[in-house]
């Protein structure tokens, strides 16, 4: 960490003994100007206010020399910006939306002999005079941000860092697929994208720089962007025991402040100031199966023909660089793939869709007729030395250039390079070592002095060096591909999935956790580092099923596959060397039966976590979620109900997967329900509440002992609760997304834990594919029901849209029944309720015509 103590500028101490003589010295009419103007050169401190006035939305300050501007985008999300010496940084951004960052909310401006600030009407903000102290308050008087007295905010040069308060009982989320816990709170990161083979729990940094996180305290959320592409630190309660802080070693310093009050309402606002991730094509949703790497031909008609002989759903296969002539990217090797073309044809014939690798290197191959390259000279597109020379680096192919995809220009010709595999029924691509990585170099990547020239809209046209692109360039590579695919074939969505990214680049391109290790450890760790991705933007993220370096035992890989048929993206991966470990492989006959049937559960649950997908691309609400975010007041403190669950997660709003906090360990564990009433997702069975909806688990490390369950770690059990108050649709079970069900639409209805409680649930559909969503050619449904001292009804919407479904029939399932159903009236009449009392519900089939229909079942 580049953590810049004081005591590291003892040359500054006369500077410092003027700082504390200045208030003794002001207060005998002595006119001094401030530290910041009076401070030696590349030393700049905000240590109080010298002059202020109103913004239209917001205030602006000076400290001497540096400039301050703090602004209201929205009543809930501000934004500071400083520069250190007059000028504020220039006003643009690679993650920001451009409509968001130049937004302005009206404000009621205050000032007087001791402070200075304005108000939004959902936040007060403060900046006291003298020490300049900022300070962020709610409308109730809740503190959101706070600064450090005695920790002005310092540039040293071009570095600078900013410090914040930190109570004892606030915790911190996001950052991005950092490795360690959930909470962030007493670590200390580094933003600067990695190639990190074989990451660990401790490695920092690794492939991704989203410098966002959450805030939480007492049930309220607040959050920090700093919008800054240097290679930035942070740090939590490290330096200072009760202070974070963030900063970077050059570059601007323009940051943002997010007020919920609740978590999912700073979710939003994430959300509406970077973007949302579009609506994926429904097959990236099923299972995927890669290896590095799949060849020649016939292993990967092999691996196609086992998936649909042992009957396991799919919808993708991978090819890793091998399939490639010598490495050179988008080059098909003719020795290993023959007849490439028949092949992708007779894989979507059945049903499977092929993803291809595709590194943002291109070889260095002149005189070769090698397209890439060739064009790359001619358009003059590539990154080049600090003398004007082109920068050529070693990787897959050897010698490699790289696009300069700061250049829109150049990101609009890398675009067209997928033409040729997109006319061949190629339907995703995956942009990896986009760090990017190097080999043969200590650094792993490009020279600090290597040139990019920023040409892009909403930016000056200037040269900058790798230090300021480096964290953003793996973002713009999958922006140039998402962008090209979106032209190539305008009515289909594309995938596109990147390693490395920044804020925002969620836009683009769906992620995963890289090269990690099968080892169990891997597998409890790839649960909080896929929650804070979400938290962080990128809600369609994965981590490589069975783990990449190294081998996994049957029992690890069982266990993985269960546990990644609830994650968002469900990718099987291993890296060349390793044994094999497709489903079917590593284990018995019995270890391929469960991971089949898991598989097989997500496919039933397909049009739940696509109407999840589609939730997420409206809201930025992630398909897998913490706890907290569902539930923020769910513990008596109302601290994060996760800090006492180890590792559960929620798949949207209504399923809870409780995996063993060790899932190596045979030991008996428990896990932690919020109070609002849960089934058994596999029985049916309501959990007995004891009257636990009016408990809440204590403080941070005393749970209160009745809100938890006792559970038995099995290797062919994963346990998984629906919330009581739900109704969740299921489908029949297919072997592709791309196939249509046969049969009705399952709808389980799980009633509220007390009569008269809410009950509510949806449902989304569309073609799955292209964009005909986007002119009302969906399906959109939603469900309720009441609770009764004698029985349920359930309510079903009118159809919203124009899409047709697949179903004709609800097959309506009411669980926590203890007895057949009395009686049973839909709105066409009398209809037979059959009970299955192993289950514990009632099922009910009603005709969908497309109206609103309502079932009444009395017990």
């Amino acid at each position: 960490m580049l953590l810049r103590r004081r005591s590291q500028y003892a040359s500054w101490s006369f500077v410092h003994l003027l700082s504390l003589t200045l208030p003794v010295l002001v207060s005998f009419g002595f006119t001094i100007r401030s530290f910041a103007a009076e401070s030696a050169a590349g030393h700049i401190s905000l240590d109080r206010v010298t002059n202020a006035h109103a913004l239209p939305n917001g205030v602006e300050i000076r400290s001497g020399s540096a400039i301050m501007q703090i602004t209201a985008l929205r009543k809930d999300l501000l934004r500071v910006r400083i520069g250190a010496t007059e000028t504020l940084p220039e006003d643009a951004s690679w993650a920001v939306l451009a409509a968001s960052r130049t937004a302005q909310s009206p404000t009621e401006y205050k000032s007087d002999e001791h402070s200075v600030g304005f108000s939004t009407g959902d936040l007060v903000v403060t900046i006291e005079r003298n020490p300049l102290l900022m300070t962020v308050k709610d409308a109730q008087g809740n503190v959101i941000v706070q600064d450090i007295a005695d920790r002005p905010i310092e540039f040293h040069g071009n570095s600078f860092r900013v410090y914040k308060q930190s109570p004892e009982d606030e915790h911190y989320f996001g950052l991005g697929d950092k490795p360690g816990p959930l909470d962030r709170r007493n670590e200390a990161f580094v933003d600067w994208n990695t190639d990190a083979f074989g990451w660990q729990e401790s490695t920092d940094p690794i492939y991704k720089s989203i410098p966002w996180f959450m805030t939480f305290r007492h049930g309220i959320a607040g959050g920090i962007f700093l919008d800054n592409t240097w290679r930035t630190t942070f740090d939590f309660d490290k330096e200072v025991r009760d202070g974070y802080s963030f900063g970077a070693d050059n570059g601007p310093l323009d940051y943002y402040i997010f007020y919920g009050p609740s978590p999912k309402q700073v979710e939003e606002e994430w959300a509406w100031l970077v973007g949302t991730v579009p609506l994926p094509p429904m097959w990236t949703l099923g299972f995927q199966q890669s290896r590095y790497s799949y060849y020649p031909q016939s292993e990967v008609e092999r691996i196609a023909h086992t998936l649909r002989e042992d009957r396991i759903p799919a919808d993708a296969i991978y090819l890793d660089i091998d399939y490639q002539f010598k490495y050179w990217p988008f080059t098909v090797d003719p020795k290993r793939f023959p007849h490439f073309d028949d092949m992708i044809r007779e894989l979507h014939a059945e049903h499977i869709r092929t993803v291809l690798i595709t590194d943002l290197h291109i070889a260095k191959q002149p005189n070769q007729n090698y397209k890439p390259y060739d064009e790359g000279i001619a358009g003059d597109h590539f990154v080049k030395n600090s003398d004007g020379s082109i920068y050529t680096g070693v990787v897959w192919p050897g010698p490699a250039v790289f696009p300069d995809f700061t250049q829109k220009s150049s990101r609009d010709w890398w675009g067209t390079l997928y033409s040729d595999f997109v006319q061949k029924g190629i339907a995703g691509f995956w942009n990896d070592m986009n760090e990017p990585a190097i080999f043969e170099v200590a650094s792993k990547t490009m020279p600090d002095d290597t040139q990019h020239r920023i040409e892009e809209p909403g930016f000056k046209t200037r040269t900058a060096t790798h230090l300021e692109i480096h964290n953003v360039f793996g973002m713009e590579n999958s922006r140039g591909t998402y962008e090209g695919l979106r032209k190539l074939d305008p009515n289909v969505r594309p995938f596109v999935l990147t390693r490395a990214s920044y804020a925002g680049g969620h836009r683009y391109a769906a992620t995963w956790t890289g090269d990690n290790s099968s080892t169990w450890n891997h597998l409890r760790q790839t649960g909080p580092q896929l929650m804070n991705l979400g938290l962080s933007g990128f809600g369609l993220a994965g981590a490589d099923v069975g783990g990449f370096a190294g081998s996994p035992q049957p029992d690890l890989l069982t266990k993985w596959i269960e546990v990644a048929a609830f994650q968002p993206i469900d990718r099987d991966h291993t890296s060349m060397g390793t044994y094999p470990q497709e489903p079917w492989e590593n284990g018995t006959t019995e270890d391929l039966n469960v991971r089949r049937r898991f598989i097989e559960t997500r496919y039933r649950l397909m049009s739940y976590l696509y109407t999840t997908a589609e939730e997420m691309s409206r809201t930025g609400i992630p398909i897998m979620r913490p706890l907290f975010l569902e539930f923020p007041n769910a513990s008596k403190d109302r601290h994060p109900l996760d800090l006492n669950t180890n590792n559960e997660f929620l798949v949207g709003p209504d399923l809870l997967i409780a995996p063993s906090p060790y899932p190596d360990m045979r030991d008996d564990y428990q896990a932690v329900l919020p109070p609002v009433g849960w089934y058994d997702f596999w029985t049916g069975e309501q959990v007995p509440m004891k009257g636990l909806e009016a408990q809440r688990v204590g403080n941070d490390n005393v749970p209160d002992n009745d809100l938890q369950i006792n559970l038995h770690p099995s290797i062919d059990m994963l346990p998984v609760f629906a919330r009581a108050g739900s109704i969740i649709p299921i489908q029949p079970l297919v072997e592709s997304t791309d196939i249509k069900p046969s049969g009705p639409l399952t709808l389980r209805v799980y009633p509220p834990a007390r009569p008269g409680g809410e009950c509510s649930g949806s449902l989304y559909l569309d073609d799955g594919i292209s964009y005909a969503y986007q002119k009302g050619d969906f399906l959109r449904l939603k469900f309720s029901c009441e609770r009764t001292a004698t029985g349920v009804t359930v309510k079903i919407s009118p159809r919203e849209g124009s899409y047709t479904p697949w179903w004709t029939q609800f097959n309506v399932e009411i669980y926590g029944a203890d007895k057949p159903a009395a009686s049973a009236t839909s709105s066409l009449g009398a209809v037979q309720a059959a009970y299955d009392s192993e289950h514990h519900r009632l099922t009910v089939v009603i005709a969908d015509d497309g109206k609103a229909a309502e079932l009444s079942v009395i017990y």
